[in-house]
């Protein structure tokens, strides 16, 4: 069984419906389709896309107690990351917050002592 998730294909026309391009979503789709069945018509072979495509035995949908949810197969798309070292990242956003929760106790001592001058 194929699962393809296209959530990421398309636009949303309102909050509860996605609208497809014709030339370009619908055409993904359709040629994932035809690469998957082999057919004449495909202009590739078929490919398992992480985040939207993937081909599925009956056994790996049975061990997922049949459900259905093309989410569940395709998992999420491969992250090219943003290229900053984990270790550094980690490093500069916790330089960052506690920066923060520094201005954020100045930002109360003022608050407080403007509070006191209006009650006082």
């Amino acid at each position: 069984m194929l699962f393809i998730d296209a959530r990421e294909l398309g636009y949303m026309v309102d909050r509860a419906e996605r609208d497809l391009d014709d030339e370009n979503d619908i055409k993904k789709i359709a040629d994932t389709f035809h690469a998957w069945r082999g057919t004449k018509s495909a202009t590739a072979e078929y490919a398992d896309v992480p985040g939207f495509c993937k081909s599925v035995t009956l056994a790996e949908i049975k061990a997922a107690d049949y459900a259905l949810t093309p989410g569940r197969y395709v998992g999420a798309a491969e992250s090219d990351g943003d290229g900053e070292d984990i270790d550094t990242k980690i490093e500069r956003l916790s330089a960052e917050l506690l920066a923060a929760f520094e201005a954020s106790e100045r930002a109360a001592v003022v608050v407080r002592t403007q509070l006191g001058r209006v009650h006082g």
